[in-house]
């Protein structure tokens, strides 16, 4: 009995022996396994296609290779969830009005047609993987891929010029020579009505003659053929500049002055004086050329980049320096259709009332246009997009540790948003704080697909 129960505590302990040791094996298979995910390599930091598995100099710019460890414990991750784009139906002639699903547009009764998707999946051209180590001092901020409707504001310089809708001019109707000027200077004011100058012309003379003959004898006989006589020697006289009060007055004196009064036909600040005593005038010749500046234009000059979003009727703002604390409104009435070959803009106009007269052509009026883009465009924040100059890129989160470059096209800015063309699609999850990093990371250790492959220089970005 002695004999069978020693064999078996013998038995017993071989057996938990060989556990112990099945353990140890495994344990240290799972410990070798866990460094083997650990991968490390030297690399330059500013050639980042060299790798080599020793210590070492860099062999183009000999610089000391610096040790990169890569973690490949994990597998790359699927990437975030995207929300499918939509099929949109809109109207043929009016794409602003839309529908979820096929119909008839209300508008006038047409088929609607499916929206084209422009908003597709960019190509990625880089990838980084952090480490744990890594991942204690990144402390990334997301922004999900939305739409939104964008409205921009556009700051313009704006110049006060003169309408030439309300130049005018005082012309001579009748030629004469000027026997007498009642207008000082350039930059008079004349009100309508006022008196300019006294002419002396024979050929008016001779006219004021004929009325008074004809109005005489009219008198007398009454009859229709000098009725008529009278009347159209009243039509030229008028016709000519001269007022009915001073036609009459010549009847009641009996006489014809030499030197006829010529009174403004328009009012305004007088921008040219041709008017001196002593001058010749032919009929059509301007005595004085006239500006009213109770309507002014304000002339503004817009980007290109931002030429494509003016329209006629936009409603725009402006402030002056003369009228502290005043906003002005006007209507854009004028787009030029030329763009400015030497300054690159193109030249807008809106028309003010001026009533004061405080506005003087020359003016300087600091103008803001708001304008609300159209449709409701993929936007991401500013600060998500790294610009290089070449291209424009952002990384996008594929999981807590894995992150994705993507290149995009870009629209409108507007309020610290930006609107996405090609390369994102709605939902996908951009990097806005340590994307720099993130860049950075790449930049050194040839994150980008275009920097692998690369057999001398520097970055490219």
């Amino acid at each position: 009995m002695n004999k069978y129960f020693t064999i078996f505590a013998l038995l017993a302990l071989v057996l938990v022996g060989c556990d112990k040791n099945t353990n140890k094996d495994s344990s240290g298979s799972e410990h070798n396994h866990a460094k083997e995910t650990v991968k490390s390599y030297y690399t330059c930091s500013m050639h980042p296609q060299i790798k080599q598995d020793k210590p070492g100099k860099c062999p183009i710019c000999h610089m000391s290779l610096t040790k990169v460890e890569v973690d490949d414990s994990d597998e790359e991750a699927p990437a975030t969830t995207v929300v499918p784009e939509k099929d949109v139906w809109q109207c043929q002639n009016f794409p602003d009005v839309t529908s979820e699903k096929e119909d008839v547009c209300p508008i006038d009764g047409t088929p609607m047609v499916l929206k084209p998707k422009e908003n597709k999946a960019g190509k990625v051209i880089g990838k980084v993987k952090l480490r744990k180590s890594q991942l204690s001092h990144f402390k990334p901020e997301y922004f999900p891929t939305t739409t939104m409707v964008m409205s921009k504001k556009i700051r313009l310089l704006g110049t006060v010029l003169q309408s030439e809708d309300k130049e005018s001019n005082i012309p001579a109707r009748i030629g004469g020579r000027v026997e007498k000027v009642y207008i000082e200077s350039t930059g008079s004011f004349i009100k309508l009505g006022e008196p300019v100058l006294d002419l002396y012309s024979p050929k008016l003379i001779t006219a004021g003659e004929e009325y008074l003959i004809a109005r005489k004898t009219y008198v007398k006989s009454k009859s229709k053929e000098f009725r008529d006589m009278l009347k159209q020697s009243e039509e030229r006289l008028e016709q000519w500049g001269i007022k009915k009060f001073q036609y009459e007055s010549w009847y009641k004196r009996n006489k014809v002055p030499k030197s006829i009064t010529i009174y403004s036909s328009a009012t305004g600040i007088v921008r040219k004086r041709n008017a001196i005593v002593g001058k010749y005038f032919k009929e059509g010749q301007n005595f004085f050329e006239l500006s009213d500046l109770s309507e002014i234009w304000v002339e503004m000059d817009v980007y290109e980049h931002d030429a494509s979003l003016i329209s006629m009727g936009q409603k725009v703002k402006m402030e002056f320096t003369s009228l502290p604390g005043d906003i002005l409104e006007g209507k854009i009435d004028f787009v030029n259709p030329v763009l400015d070959s030497v300054s690159r803009t193109l030249k807008v106009r809106t028309t003010i009332k001026n009533t004061t007269g405080k506005l003087k052509p020359g003016m300087v009026a600091d103008a803001t246009l708001e304008i609300n883009l159209e449709g409701h465009p993929l936007v991401v924040p500013r600060t998500a997009i790294i610009d290089t100059g070449k291209r424009k890129v952002v990384w996008t989160k594929v999981s807590d540790k894995q992150f994705r470059a993507k290149e995009i096209h870009t629209g409108h800015e507007s309020e610290g948003y930006v609107e996405v063309k090609h390369g994102l699609m709605e939902g996908e999850e951009v990097v806005i704080e340590g994307n720099f990093l993130l860049d950075a990371q790449a930049q050194l250790f040839g994150g980008y697909e275009d920097m692998k492959g690369q057999s001398s220089g520097g970055h490219n970005h």
